[in-house]
């Protein structure tokens, strides 16, 4: 089964637009599983113009589902609040400072070193790691000599292609990216821009696929169809 992972970051940035605490970010983590997603993602960035360092520590006191924090290593703030908070999985992210939202993945063979190291870090401290890459065998092939648990395919590309009508082109890349990581002995997540529309096709495509996290799409859906059906529906996607 494929899981869902629900990035809440979406509530934060109303609730920061307007100050107060409305939405209230915890119960968004807490209604999440409630309304059945397999995990909460967040991705605190060192603005903090969402998510919030504080709100992370807070909701890993509450949930009892899996709890997946992305973000940039290469920040100590980031790594140390991992540290601290334990969660489940750590999903690496090159993102730059103050970057609008991710946009590509890891250069896994120049930065193989890099990554090897922080990598340890977090196994060490017994937090399952995934980094983001894009579908190029090569990245996935530098991925496993990184020790990494995990890789996240990062999907806008397919979901570009797939609005524009060319979605068995789209998702070739994709699966041979997921064939290889399967190979190597990866397990497989895949994330952004993914929505209503073009997740189950990637499903049919990549049935082995362990995790989706679902943000930006999932929360303006549930703006018209509610966000416990918005849930429900996107699982169904996965089914």
């Amino acid at each position: 089964m494929t899981k869902l992972s629900v990035n809440i970051n979406k509530f934060a940035t109303l609730r920061n637009s307007r100050g107060g605490n409305n939405p209230d970010v915890v119960k968004a983590a807490i209604d999440a599983q409630r309304f059945g997603a397999d995990g909460v993602t967040v991705h605190p960035r060192p603005d903090e113009r969402h998510i919030r360092y504080n709100d992370v520590r807070e909701i890993k006191k509450v949930i009892t589902t899996e709890f997946n924090i992305e973000g940039n290593c290469t920040e100590q703030k980031f790594v140390d609040l991992v540290l601290e908070v334990k969660p489940e999985q750590v999903t690496l992210v090159p993102d730059a400072l103050g970057q609008l939202t991710s946009d590509h993945g890891w250069d896994t063979v120049k930065n193989k070193d890099y990554l090897k190291e922080i990598i340890s870090v977090f196994k060490n401290a017994a937090i399952r790691v995934s980094i983001f890459v894009d579908p190029v065998i090569e990245m996935v092939e530098g991925a496993a000599a990184t020790g990494t648990d995990r890789i996240e395919l990062y999907t806008e590309d397919y979901a570009k292609q797939y609005a524009l009508g060319k979605r068995d082109r789209a998702v070739v890349p994709y699966v041979a990216a997921a064939k290889k990581a399967k190979e190597l002995g990866l397990a497989l997540n895949a994330g952004h821009d993914l929505d209503l529309h073009n997740l189950k096709f990637l499903k049919q495509n990549i049935p082995w696929l362990d995790e989706v996290s679902i943000g930006h799409a999932l929360i303006c859906d549930a703006i018209y169809l509610g966000y416990e059906n918005a849930i429900q529906l996107y699982k169904r996607q996965l089914m």
